[in-house]
């Protein structure tokens, strides 16, 4: 059910200018350039302009004409959990800037930057400073120690006996209840760290400290809040009975979601590692124009500029510049008399 907005400056924010929205238990559909929400408080009214993120809960209808209304506008559609702990689809949105993607992308195919960005992921999670000179393999124990006294503690704190994290993940049931409980917390932070990376234009799969999975990075993202989340949540929630655990679980790790602002902290913490390699990554290089046809893959330079004419060769005539100019479809070629017309770039 979403509360009715008698002004939608107040709508909350996944960073910047990224608004989003969550609605649940509604039927939405177009109303001229905008949608409708109707539930059972009345209709409200939502300019498609203003939203960038639109998340759909349980008992949501989305007609043909809204999500249309929602594309033409550059909104992403995510289908989402209650309170956006579950991740099961993605429409998409706004897809001119890569600028993200690409980012990403060279941070994680250097291993130097790609190193940093690591050692930044690991110091938003120490209290103390990472000795100098330490091998990553030092760190990762240093991580280790510090998992093993988060769930020291919490079981201390709530009286939950703690074995250890030991999951059967083809019979559910043989697990122990606080590991069962952990499993649950964890995919619905999970959940919620792929909706907001998807919404930003990352990959799911390039992950920094993770790797081989099409999750990586949302694991990498997760693990930031781990420790501090679900694990105390896995083990109060657990010492308070075992009926009916993980739908309990999930229903608590959307309510602390929420109070926290968690979705309103994960993309600020995903440029705050990232911006480890910025510097060199060179990150005004990177779509710096979104109405302009990306660059041309050059196996000698690397990048090339598209939308101009390479008949001969070389670069003869610029038409990106002019707004009301097309491509000159007919002379994008590799040069040769009977050489057919080459595709333009959308």
């Amino acid at each position: 059910m979403v509360a009715p907005l008698k002004d939608l400056h107040i709508l909350p924010r996944v960073r910047d200018s990224l608004s989003y929205l969550y609605v649940e238990h509604a039927r939405i559909d177009q109303d001229g350039k905008s949608i409708a929400i109707h539930d059972a408080q009345g209709v409200i009214d939502v300019p498609c302009a203003a939203l960038m993120l639109l998340l759909l809960g349980p008992g949501t209808t989305l007609t043909h004409a809204a999500m249309r209304a929602l594309a033409d506008n550059g909104c992403l559609v995510e289908w989402v959990g209650e309170e956006g702990v579950r991740h099961y689809a993605t429409g998409m949105g706004e897809t001119r800037s890569a600028r993200h993607l690409l980012r990403q992308a060279y941070l994680w195919s250097r291993p130097e930057l790609r190193m940093a960005v690591v050692l930044a992921m690991y110091r938003m999670r120490f209290t103390e400073p990472i000795p100098a000179g330490y091998r990553l393999q030092q760190i990762r124990g240093m991580e280790g120690a510090r998992v093993r006294d988060a769930y020291y503690r919490a079981s201390i704190e709530t009286g939950v006996l703690w074995r250890g994290r030991q999951m059967t993940h083809n019979n559910w049931g043989a697990s122990d209840p606080i590991n069962r409980a952990l499993s649950a917390a964890h995919s619905c932070l999970y959940g919620i760290c792929q909706s907001a990376i998807i919404a930003a234009g990352y990959s799911t799969a390039l992950g920094f400290v993770h790797t081989g999975k099409q999750l990586s990075f949302v694991y990498d993202i997760a693990d930031l809040y781990k420790a501090d989340l679900t694990i105390p949540l896995a083990f109060q929630v657990t010492a308070e009975g075992t009926e009916s655990l993980e739908s309990r679980v999930r229903h608590a790790c959307r309510d602390a979601f929420r109070s926290a602002r968690l979705l309103q902290r994960i993309l600020p913490d995903i440029d705050r590692v990232l911006s480890a390699g910025a510097e060199a990554a060179k990150e005004d290089h990177f779509d710096a124009d979104q109405a302009t046809p990306g660059g041309l893959w050059d196996p000698e330079v690397g990048e090339v500029r598209g939308g101009v004419n390479w008949a001969d060769g070389e670069p003869t005539e610029e038409w990106v510049d002019d707004p009301e100019a097309s491509p000159p479809v007919a002379d994008v070629t590799d040069g040769s008399a009977d050489a057919a017309p080459a595709a333009t770039e959308e």
